[in-house]
């Protein structure tokens, strides 16, 4: 893993790393914002606050706790414009992580979505489960 590495995390990884601080999607966004740059886009951060916004959320995430999320993840990722529209994910709702990938030149898609992971690489961006992204983390810095 190169050490200026480019980050994308589902929408699902991201819920859970704020709704279980000890889980492995914590671990995960923890280590990529270590590693590198977290990436970002309008259509991903809309869909973000779209689910935590969710009234089931509200068992595990206070609605002060969100909104300090939200505002300090907006702060810290890197926000990239999509120019390049997709249409090539088996779930078409996931095609917005596909162009940011292609537009911000990410390393990895940590996803949890089997739509996403089936496809194990697109183009330059290697799509990892959690816990596959955090052996490989563990591997290179060794």
């Amino acid at each position: 893993m190169r050490p200026d590495a480019r980050f994308i995390l589902d929408t699902n990884v991201i819920v859970s790393a704020l709704a279980f601080p000890s889980s492995k999607p914590r671990q995960v966004l923890d280590a990529a914002r270590k590693a590198g740059r977290v990436l970002a886009s309008h259509d991903t951060l809309e869909e973000l606050v779209r689910t935590l916004r969710r009234p089931k959320l509200a068992a595990y995430i206070t609605a002060a706790e969100r909104e300090a999320f939200l505002e300090a993840f907006s702060a810290t990722v890197e926000l990239i414009e999509v120019r390049e529209r997709l249409a090539l994910c088996r779930d078409p709702r996931d095609d917005k992580f596909l162009e940011l990938a292609v537009a911000g030149g990410a390393d990895y898609l940590i996803t949890g979505d089997a739509d996403l992971l089936v496809m194990e690489r697109f183009r330059d961006t290697t799509i990892l489960a959690p816990a596959a992204f955090l052996e490989e983390a563990r591997r290179a810095a060794s």
